[in-house]
């Protein structure tokens, strides 16, 4: 759910501080609308009680909140640690709050570029479409990219290589186009970066030796780091399988990359 919070009336919900186990981070947020909410700070019945009281806060006077929650037997969560809670109702500040944060979450996703908008490439940039990364499908075709999902990038261009070479450091590549020498070509480049979280190409063991003896002639050195096939351990060759088995592949590359990518944030 996207709430207009200019719109209606609607509540901040933060995680303002944690000790022991949580469902949530401090920091997590959530939005929390009589109609709905957007946004999550754990689920279960922590996040119940805090949409309920939030909807209180906006049938009554107040305009703020502060809770202190055990997750334990008393709200009928099981976690075992504490969580303080702040609720503000949406004014004027918290809205431009809010989008500070907005902008602050989008500008530390990581980037994920899906160079091939074929069957797999489409079903790959819905399944990442879902998940907190910035993600750029990218074709040679117009036609190819009409059918991208909503809230992805994308770029027709007839030199994809130079989207590799301008992305951030710690981003994500993962190459399924409708040419094995546009493939290679991609890859390599997303290999000779030696930044890169991941570098994912589609094909079989026979193309992966393939791109390995085309690596080594065009002077590349190895491809060691290169994940070939992609979506590896499923045998279902069906674009949506393999688009899941490859998109969980990637979080797991990025989240293990998170150190690095904070570092070359660092002013």
């Amino acid at each position: 759910m996207t709430t207009s919070t200019a719109l209606v009336p609607a509540a901040l919900v933060t995680v303002e501080r944690v000790r022991g186990s949580a469902p949530r981070e401090a920091g997590a947020w959530m939005i929390v609308t009589n109609e709905g909410s957007e946004g999550t700070i754990g689920g279960g019945r922590l996040e119940y009680l805090a949409m309920e009281k939030a909807r209180a806060l906006l049938a009554g006077e107040g305009r703020a909140l502060d809770l202190a929650l055990p997750l334990g037997p008393e709200i009928g969560q099981c976690c075992g640690g504490h969580v303080a809670l702040s609720i503000r109702r949406v004014d004027e500040a918290v809205t431009a709050e809010i989008a500070a944060r907005r902008a602050e979450e989008s500008a530390v996703r990581p980037e994920v570029l899906v160079f091939g908008a074929g069957h797999t490439g489409l079903a790959l940039a819905r399944a990442l479409a879902l998940l907190p990364v910035r993600t750029a499908l990218i074709d040679t075709r117009a036609e190819a990219l009409s059918n991208a999902p909503e809230g992805i990038e994308t770029h027709c261009t007839a030199l994809p290589e130079h989207h590799v070479r301008a992305a951030a450091p710690g981003s994500a590549f993962v190459v399924l186009t409708h040419d094995h020498a546009l493939d290679f070509l991609i890859a390599g480049e997303a290999l000779a970066r030696g930044d890169a979280a991941y570098v994912g190409l589609i094909g079989s063991a026979t193309k992966r030796a393939r791109f390995s003896r085309w690596l080594a002639g065009q002077g590349g050195g190895s491809a060691a780091a290169l994940t070939c096939p992609i979506g590896a351990p499923t045998r279902d060759k069906r674009p949506e399988v393999i688009a899941a088995f490859t998109a969980t592949e990637v979080m797991a590359r990025l989240a293990a990359a998170i150190p690095a990518r904070q570092a070359n944030a660092a002013p």
